[in-house]
């Protein structure tokens, strides 16, 4: 079913015009622009609070390194101040005997 032909446009305006009389189909036509004007306000309203949402989202978030530039090493923090690691240690090894 297609859109609504030119004989059925006319013939639904007259219903109206019957309905409502002639005074007031201005009045309606007023309060239907003002609330499509109301609607198209608070989408674009809506778009633009995302849009900056967005933006900031963008600036927040830490950009990888560009080809060729190095990343600056963090400190790796001191496990067991004053041990050995287990490798130097001897680890799992036994302990010599001495005599």
């Amino acid at each position: 079913m297609g859109a609504p032909g030119p004989l059925e446009l006319i013939l639904i305006f007259l219903v109206v015009l019957l309905i409502f009389g002639a005074k007031r189909i201005p009045e309606i036509a007023r309060g239907i622009g003002k609330g499509i004007r109301e609607f198209k306000d608070a989408t674009s309203e809506i778009s633009r609070e995302i849009e900056a949402e967005d933006q900031r989202r963008q600036m927040n978030e830490p950009r990888p390194p560009q080809q060729g530039q190095q990343q600056a090493r963090q400190p790796q923090p001191a496990s067991n101040s004053g041990s050995k690691p287990a490798s130097e240690a001897g680890g799992d090894a036994e302990p010599e005997q001495t005599s």
